[in-house]
C-alpha cells in the first residue's frame, strides 16, 4: 500500500517517553509503526492509536531493524520519520557493573540506534527525504552520579548524528538528538517514591526544579520530525530545564 500521509516509526513505544512520542506524532497526522520488546506493554499503546502497525523484536540484534523498516514499507509504502527511542541503561556506580550489565547498556541504547538508522537510511535516501531523531540523555554532559557507562552508550548516540548529518546532507535526511534530563515517567515516579535520596541528585542539576514532562520531550521530537525543521541537522537539543555542563 502507498499513501500520501507521512509514516513514522517509534522504537521503545510501549511505555513512557516512547508512548508519548507515538501519541503526539499520531495526533500530528502520521501513520504510526510502533516497536517494542514487550507485547503486553505495546498493545495498549497501539490500541490508543487507531490504524497503527506494531513490530516486536530485539532491535539490538542484527536484522531486526531491517525487519522493522520492512514492516513500515510493506504497510504504507514509505518511511519519513524514525524516532530511535528504545533504550534504558543499567544505572550503577561504575565499578559495580558486570559484563552482562555493560553489554545490556550498550545493546539497548547504542546498537538499537545504529541498526535501525542503518536500515532506514536507504529507504529515506531513495525518497530524497527523511527525519531521524534519536533520544539521547542530558546526563552525557551534566555528569549525574552512577551514569558513566550509560553515558558511554548515549554519548555514542549523540556523536553519530554529526557525521551522519554531513554524510547525507544532500539526500534530504536530517539527523538530530533530543536529550532530556530526568523525565517524569511512571518508572521515574516509582523510583522517586521508593528511593528519594538516590533520585535527588538528578533533580538538583535542573535549575527549573522539576523533571521534564513526557509531553515536553515529545514536542521537541515532533518539531525535529517535521518538514519545517529541514535546516536543523547534526544537533543535540537539550530538553533539560536549564541544566548545564558541570565540569
Amino acid at each position: 500500500m502507498s499513501t500520501d500521509t507521512p509514516v513514522a516509526i517509534v522504537t521503545g513505544a510501549g511505555s513512557g517517553i516512547g508512548a508519548a512520542i507515538s501519541r503526539r506524532l499520531a495526533a500530528d497526522g502520521y501513520h504510526m509503526v510502533l516497536s517494542d520488546l514487550d507485547d503486553s506493554r505495546l498493545a495498549p499503546v497501539a490500541a490508543s492509536i487507531p490504524g497503527s502497525v506494531v513490530h516486536l523484536g530485539d532491535l539490538s540484534r542484527a536484522g531486526t531493524g531491517d525487519a522493522l523498516v520492512a514492516v513500515a514499507v510493506q504497510a504504507w509504502g514509505r518511511l519519513d520519520v524514525l524516532v530511535n527511542n528504545a533504550g534504558g541503561g543499567v544505572i550503577l556506580p561504575t565499578l559495580q557493573h558486570t559484563e552482562e550489565t555493560l553489554q545490556a547498556t550498550i545493546d539497548r541504547n547504542l546498537w538499537t540506534t545504529i541498526r535501525c538508522t542503518l536500515a532506514a537510511i536507504p529507504v529515506m535516501q531513495a525518497a530524497g527525504y527523511g527525519r531521524v531523531v534519536n533520544i539521547g540523555a542530558d546526563s552525557v554532559k551534566s555528569g549525574v552520579p552512577a551514569h558513566a557507562m550509560y553515558n558511554a552508550a548515549k554519548g555514542g548516540v549523540h556523536a553519530m548524528v554529526g557525521g551522519l548529518a554531513r554524510e547525507f546532507a544532500r539526500d534530504g535526511i536530517t539527523f538530530n538528538v533530543v536529550a532530556p534530563c530526568m523525565v517524569l515517567t511512571d518508572e521515574v515516579q516509582v523510583m522517586w517514591d521508593e528511593k528519594p535520596a538516590f533520585m535527588q541528585p538528578f533533580l538538583d542539576v535542573i535549575p527549573v526544579g522539576r523533571p521534564a514532562k513526557m509531553e515536553e520531550v515529545a514536542s521537541a521530537v515532533a518539531y525535529l520530525a517535521s518538514a519545517e525543521a529541514a535546516f536543523i541537522t547534526g544537533q543535540v537539543i537539550g530538553v533539560n530545564g536549564g541544566s548545564n555542563f558541570l565540569g
